[in-house]
């Protein structure tokens, strides 16, 4: 049977690698043996396409048509995938539809494109205004305003030259003097600040440096995937994770085509679902990547009690700086103001022109005689309110969710006739009006402005604004309501695997701000949240030298998690430092105030990572076994629960870690031996041995225990063979005395410790028998 004829294979589970130049294939071959060991059927690659020369993570695609000649090229991935199927395993690759990197010396297609203009034929690749800006694309490359950097512009035969960028001339204009030169192209370089209110192409978010790519195109698609095609033909891939779909043009129509070329092949996607929102029905892939899973399994660990006491705690601690007082909402909307009208305005302006020219045309005459302003405002009003990442019009609740938003836009306009523009913006988004092709591009122009906005808003400022509990400020995350109830995880599981259930989970990714472990540790906050605001009084007594409250709340946090470590003092300064930026309170990415900076930087010495940091170090140390129990229950029940775990690399150790490019620091494969690897690697290993227990067929069935400790267990049984049982709360449940006689009522049979060999249980098994050596419990059904 040839590949092409396979039956498509669902992982059992997978393990992520970063690859990158340190790291390339033959590294990643060489570890093969040791991943295999694990028990999962499939390595996860970061993206393997031609990218930027010493990319660290590969996402700044250039190439579609080679495989990364700085990772080995496509031998040295052939050999690695024939390495992986020595040893059981196959490979699952990251692919990168939406962009590509705005570097035309590697970008051949760029290159040809500001060489010919919109009469190129890669034209089409790219997401382009050509009726903007004269026609010309602007390149925001330049280091100051033109007056100040034209010296540096050097004309060099066909090249146009400026420090290490290069773009090519148009034919026939070299030797031109440099004014009449840089008229007579394509493009214009500008100055970089420009990119907030003149760029005329398509971004990844509010990165300059990332182009939007138009696989919506037929030609397109073919061209951009015709290389990972032939990998999945010939059997040295075997699944896709495609990275945010929500930027593409018409997500569903290019998951359709990508599903019929592929044959079906398990692929998941990098949908980052609010909330209660479902995935779209329509969509002919396996699910997510597997944040929503991860808000889940983090939800069973927070005691929703003790959040509530440590945001009160925080509020108070913080003030002034926490933003309108450390309320949620309020801070996504204030961020959302603030990314519209700075990152996202040439977005808003692009999608402004789209809507008036739409409504000055159109036929309908509740369209007509609206003006620029106020059809503006009302996008803007609209954008700022919707609590998803994108509409969908194959999801019902996308017109429920705009509807909602629409009954506060409202509200911005002084004159309700006014306010009739928020009406008609919302229709438009919900197609009511037709679709014709300007109704659909501004459809389309309007959703991709919202996931741009709702990831720019959310994950890169709230998140670093609102801190009260930094572990629930993770992709995905609902920092305003953090914990989840064992029935609603139970709720959550038993969609999944309905609907599901070959979808991806994970807890540790290359992009979460903290790593599993570490946010198993801030958990345990909200089991004392009195005991840590003493600590925090205790070591910020006098002021502790912080700039401002907020921050040192979110530093001495960081500290908390992070733990013992090699490197802290620079890996918490790194992340403090990003942490700020992102806020954009006091200094940004693009305005940066060296004096508060600096401020940082000496408090950190001094602070977390000083002397005061000692005592933060006694407290965590007195609080390891609930860590370790938090840790231990979070890896356990991803394992388990339904989906396809996705292990990132090195966390099946105590794996801790910050933001990136700290979680992206290279690994050692095995060696450690520790509590946490046996509970993996026991998982694991039981998946691979009993697959259809946790497969597409498999069931999943909730367990309660009974007592008075009964909350204190999170208990689930799959297909009747295997069944996972775990403390959550532990610290919690200490100060009450234990279990107290607690049993968890087993299924019918007996069943064997997969953890403890030897050990059996059946009938009415007490937790205190269960959870005697371990927070955790992994059985399995013994049969008749």
């Amino acid at each position: 049977m040839t590949p092409e004829q396979r039956e498509p294979a669902v992982p059992t589970a997978t393990y992520r690698l970063q690859l990158q130049p340190g790291f390339p294939f033959g590294a990643a071959a060489d570890a093969v043996p040791y991943v295999a060991s694990l028990g999962v059927s499939h390595l996860h690659l970061s993206p393997v396409l031609e990218a930027v020369p010493g990319s660290p993570h590969g996402y700044d695609v250039v190439d579609h048509a080679r495989v990364r000649e700085e990772l080995g090229g496509e031998e040295g991935l052939r050999e690695l995938a024939r390495t992986a199927r020595e040893h059981g395993l196959g490979l699952v690759v990251d692919i990168v539809p939406n962009h590509m990197a705005m570097s035309p010396r590697h970008n051949r297609a760029l290159w040809e494109v500001l060489r010919e203009g919109p009469a190129s034929p890669y034209a089409r690749w790219f997401d382009i205004d050509w009726e903007a800006q004269g026609g010309q694309v602007l390149l925001p490359v330049l280091g100051g305003p033109f007056g100040e950097e034209a010296g540096r512009l050097e004309a060099d035969g066909d090249v146009l030259r400026y420090y290490d960028h290069a773009f090519p001339l148009r034919e026939g204009t070299a030797g031109l003097p440099l004014p009449r030169l840089l008229d007579a192209q394509w493009y214009r370089p500008v100055w970089w600040r420009l990119a907030r209110t003149e760029l005329n192409y398509r971004r990844f978010f509010s990165i300059s440096e990332l182009i939007g790519v138009r696989v919506e195109d037929p030609e397109v698609f073919d061209a951009t995937h015709g290389k990972i095609l032939e990998l999945l033909r010939e059997g040295v891939i075997d699944g896709l994770r495609v990275d945010h779909p929500d930027g593409l043009a018409d997500p569903d129509g290019y998951l359709r085509r990508l599903h019929e070329a592929t044959g079906g092949r398990w692929t998941v996607v990098e949908k980052i679902l609010s909330d209660g929102e479902p995935l779209p029905p329509s969509w002919p892939v396996a699910g997510t990547t597997g944040y929503d899973a991860l808000r889940h399994v983090d939800g069973l660990f927070t005691d929703p009690a003790g959040f509530g006491e440590l945001l009160g705690r925080y509020r108070r601690f913080a003030a002034p700086q926490t933003d309108r007082g450390g309320d949620w909402d309020a801070t996504v909307r204030r961020a959302a103001y603030k990314v519209l009208t700075h990152e996202l305005a040439t977005e808003v302006d692009r999608l402004t022109r789209v809507t008036s020219r739409l409504c000055a045309a159109s036929p309908e005459p509740a369209l007509r005689d609206r003006a620029p302003w106020a059809l503006r405002t009302a996008l803007q009003e609209l954008l700022v309110r919707l609590e998803v990442y994108r509409p969908y019009s194959s999801v019902d609740a996308a017109g429920v969710v705009t509807e909602k938003a629409a009954d506060g836009a409202r509200l911005a306009f002084a004159v309700p006739e006014e306010a009739g523009a928020v009406d008609v913006v919302r229709d438009l988004v919900l197609g009511r009006y037709g679709d014709g092709p300007e109704y659909v591009e501004f459809r389309t122009r309007f959703a991709q402005t919202a996931s741009a906005l709702r990831a720019k808003s959310v994950e890169d400022t709230a998140f670093y604004r609102y801190v009260p509990l930094l572990s629930a400020t993770e992709v995905g995350g609902n920092p305003g309501d953090p914990a989840v109830s064992p029935e609603r995880f139970h709720a959550y599981c038993a969609r999944v695997q309905r609907d599901w259930p070959s979808t991806g989970t994970v807890v540790s990714t290359h992009d979460t701000k903290r790593s599993a472990d570490v946010r198993a540790a801030l958990h345990v906050l909200t089991e004392c949240p009195e005991r840590w605001t003493d600590v925090l009084a205790e070591v910020t007594r006098g002021g502790g030298g912080a700039p401002d409250a907020q921050l040192a709340w979110a530093a001495w946090q960081t500290v908390f998690g992070l733990g013992p470590a090699q490197d802290a003092e620079e890996r918490v300064r790194g992340a403090l430092l990003k942490h700020v930026r992102e806020a954009g309170l006091y200094t940004s990415w693009t305005e940066q105030e060296p004096p508060y900076e600096e401020a940082v930087e000496r408090f950190v010495a001094e602070g977390p990572c000083g002397v005061p940091g000692e005592r933060v170090a006694a407290f965590r140390a007195s609080l390891e076994p609930h860590i370790r129990a938090n840790a231990w229950g979070a890896a356990l029940v991803h394992l388990t629960m339904p989906g396809v775990p996705d292990v990132y690399q090195g966390t099946e150790h105590e794996y801790r870690a910050l933001v990136d490019p700290d979680n992206r620091r290279a690994v050692r494969f095995g060696g450690e031996g520790s509590g946490k690897e046996a509970v993996t690697r026991a998982a694991l290993r039981l998946r691979a041995r009993r697959p259809a227990a946790f497969g597409d067929r498999a069931s999943y069935a909730p367990l309660t225990a009974e007592g008075p400790a009964a909350a204190h267990c999170l208990a689930f049984a799959r297909s009747g063979e295997v069944l996972t049982a775990v403390t959550r709360l532990s610290l919690r449940l200490a100060e009450a005395g234990g279990w107290h006689g607690t049993r968890l009522a087993l299924p019918a049979g007996r069943w064997a410790d997969v953890l403890e060999p030897g050990r059996e249980f059946g009938g009415h098994a007490p937790l205190e028998e269960l959870f005697q050596r371990s927070p955790v419990a992994l059985l399995e059904r013994i049969p008749d």
